[in-house]
């Protein structure tokens, strides 16, 4: 088996692993390698042509390869190395091992003072939210679609319906509409907008395309390529009301259905995941239940936008730099992060206090959408932090930032009030 040590070994080479890299490599690590298992580097962001990266980060509107290009000059002027057309087979964190196939090495063993996985996510399917109808040609995934148009010059089909309010899948709406199809309708099982409300109004407002909230496919017809798909109202309890369906013509469906974190490396090697955001359970470090191991971007949990990703990401190869330089803060205390009044999860789940006072940043997603609200974090009954925002959606992210000085207890909740 061909062997190689590194300091700090990170698999995926999108933008989380990219950002990652960078910190790691300027935090004083000597040897970074990003493993990652395609041709080249970049991750979605290669199919993502579309502008919006960057906002917050370089205050410019660049598109996907535009932005990742900017971490990939970043690496190859700090001499990080990288391993294309790698596949990894496993994770040995008690060993602090990664095997991995390569096409040019073969069966190949790297071990690492630290691991950081950034593996992404991949999209849900029709089966795995189990759309009933026949099996035609002209049923894709939103993402599988962007790559057919975007990288491959395919065109997937000429009338389109959309199942998802997700970003992904209001892009193509807009993408398929200036390839000259028709979009039909984007169709929502929620109440309320899965995505980003800018690109409801840049992709389907400002192109005149309908949006049915509180609506599903209830089935689909067509026997060698899609012909249509019935869509029906639901009531309180999701559930379509089949009286009122309606079949929609249509040759194309693409679903937009939500994204899982990719875990089965992390589940494998006995990591605690975390039962909402299917991603690994971290610290503020980033840091897994395995000490070793650190995880950041959408394999942790699913960000609306990548500049979020960067951040995040960066904080893991940081802290994945110090852990293999022996340099990590002492905890003295572990506090758990919960979930108060209408929070779905938080990230990170619990925080190490140390003697060295810090900013930490706590992210979360809304269970319902509101406005006028106080975000806020306590310990107990005290309020440790606050910030007044006008509106909240479940598709977008939010975040709080607590002064670890103030933390007290075992124990810091984060909620949403509802001002009067």
């Amino acid at each position: 088996m061909y062997c190689i040590k590194c300091d700090v070994a990170i698999i995926g080479g999108g933008p989380a692993g990219l950002a990652a890299a960078t910190s790691a490599k300027e935090e004083g690590a000597d040897k970074v390698l990003i493993i990652e298992r395609d041709n080249a580097l970049g991750g979605i962001l290669q199919q993502c042509i579309h502008p919006g990266f960057g906002l917050t980060r370089f205050n410019e509107e660049l598109t996907g390869p535009e932005y990742y290009g900017r971490f990939t000059d970043k690496i190859a002027e700090l001499g990080v190395e990288v391993m294309l057309n790698s596949m990894v087979l496993e994770v040995n964190d008690k060993r602090k091992e990664v095997i991995c196939t390569n096409s040019e090495y073969g069966l190949t063993c790297v071990q690492a003072g630290s691991i950081v996985l950034a593996m992404g996510c991949r999209e849900r399917t029709r089966a795995n939210i189990v759309v009933p109808g026949t099996r035609p040609a002209g049923l894709y995934t939103a993402g599988a679609a962007q790559r057919l148009v975007n990288r491959q010059n395919i065109m997937v089909g000429k009338k389109v319906v959309i199942l998802g309010s997700g970003d992904i899948g209001m892009i193509m709406a807009r993408r398929m509409t200036l390839e000259g199809a028709k979009v039909v309708m984007v169709v929502e099982l929620m109440s309320y907008l899965a995505g980003l409300t800018r690109n409801r109004v840049q992709c389907l407002d400002d192109f005149g395309i309908p949006l049915k909230l509180a609506h599903t496919i209830t089935r689909i017809e067509g026997n060698e390529r899609v012909t249509g798909v019935y869509v029906a109202p639901v009531d309180e309890n999701k559930k379509p009301i089949l009286e009122k369906e309606e079949l929609v013509e249509c040759d194309t469906v693409l679903f937009s259905v939500g994204l899982i974190p990719e875990n089965e490396l992390t589940s494998k090697a006995g990591i605690e995941i975390n039962r909402v955001t299917n991603g690994p359970l971290v610290n503020q470090y980033m840091q897994t239940s395995s000490p070793a191991v650190f995880a950041c971007g959408n394999v942790v949990h699913v960000n609306d936008l990548v500049d979020n990703v960067s951040s995040e990401s960066e904080q893991a190869g940081k802290y994945a730099a110090r852990f293999a330089m022996n340099k990590l803060p002492d905890a003295k205390k572990e506090i758990k992060c919960t979930v108060g009044r209408n929070v779905r999860y938080v990230c990170p789940q619990k925080l190490l206090i140390s003697d060295e006072a810090e900013k930490i940043s706590i992210y979360f997603r809304v269970l319902e959408p509101e406005l006028n609200v106080t975000l806020a974090a306590r310990c107990g009954d005290t309020v440790i932090a606050q910030k007044k925002e006008f509106r909240v959606n479940p598709g977008e992210m939010n975040h709080i930032v607590i002064d670890s000085s103030k933390l007290t207890g075992d124990e810091v909740t984060v909620e949403v009030v509802k001002e009067d």
